[in-house]
């Protein structure tokens, strides 16, 4: 399987979604709370683009937050995306 990052930080809903969908899948992840990080917020906003959370990394590549999560669940293409090469 693909390595899943999942960036969040707290009282964040998204996030808590974010990780109920993932756990339902039953795909590993790791967290990483950039809630008292404003340099690791900076970092990942030059990595994604994105300055929203949470914001999800598979294998490297930028999948988004947790709508395009959603998205590629409901499309049945988050198996594929997170499945080993």
């Amino acid at each position: 399987m693909k390595s899943v990052i999942l960036y969040t930080t707290d009282n964040c809903s998204k996030c808590v979604g974010a990780k109920m969908l993932l756990g339902r899948r039953e795909i590993p992840f790791e967290e990483i709370n950039l809630a008292k990080d404003p340099d690791g917020r900076a970092k990942l906003s030059e990595l994604t683009g994105m300055y929203t959370f949470p914001q999800i990394v598979i294998d490297g590549e930028t999948l988004g937050g947790f709508d395009e999560l959603r998205a590629a669940d409901r499309a049945g293409r988050l198996s594929e995306l997170t499945a080993a090469a």
